[in-house]
């Protein structure tokens, strides 16, 4: 399959399905990433887009689509709509992963919206969550236990974000071991992400 995640800022994908790519990737399936943003407001731009790409070196990307958005100024119009289809007729995913649409970040919420449109003939939709996700209700989950390392590794590519988690000695790799520890009880197992499908094709 080819799979396409989309995410607002670096490290948005890697928190929300990072465990999930590297698995596909693993198994020898094409992962291509959208980022719209280089995630100014959260540090230098030039660095920020350097680790997103060393992240998608050790996740086993084909490639990464940069939206070129200001940071906090990624619109729900028409011109992000044409983006996004024109990445998916580049990278013609199976499978999309994308923020969450209920969100504390305008970011997160109009580039989950201008999905659901961009996508709408795609089989298999998923959102993920973030740290700033709010009334996420997750409806079915990857057990991420083998592939937890390298979700890791990913976060950790991001070093200049590590710490930066608003929570006084939390670490953005602590948040995501809590997070997956979390979702993994829900779906019995060790270590999971959480996804809430608009639309999942059941292959038999």
């Amino acid at each position: 399959m080819n799979i396409l995640a989309i995410g607002a800022h670096p490290d948005d994908i890697e928190f929300g399905c990072g465990g999930t790519l590297s698995a596909y990737s693993g198994a020898g399936h094409q992962v291509f990433l959208f980022v719209a943003s280089r995630g100014e407001y959260g540090g230098d731009p030039e660095v920020r887009q350097k680790e997103q790409e060393e992240s998608a070196r050790i996740i086993g990307a084909q490639e990464v689509f940069w939206g070129g958005y200001a940071d906090t100024e990624v619109p729900l119009n028409r011109e992000l709509i044409i983006k996004l289809e024109m990445v998916i007729k580049q990278a013609r995913p199976d499978m999309i992963f994308v923020n969450y649409f209920d969100d504390t970040h305008q970011d997160h919420r109009n580039l989950a919206q201008g999905t659901l449109s961009a996508t709408r003939y795609i089989p298999n939709f998923l959102f993920f969550e973030v740290p700033t996700t709010q009334n996420f209700t997750a409806n079915c989950y990857v057990d991420i236990q083998r592939v937890l390392g390298k979700k890791l590794a990913c976060l950790e590519a991001h070093r200049s974000q590590v710490a930066k988690t608003n929570i006084e000695d939390l670490t953005i790799l602590e948040s995501a071991v809590s997070c997956a520890n979390f979702r993994g009880i829900q779906g019995r197992v060790r270590y999971a992400e959480a996804f809430q499908s608009v639309r999942l094709l059941l292959p038999i």
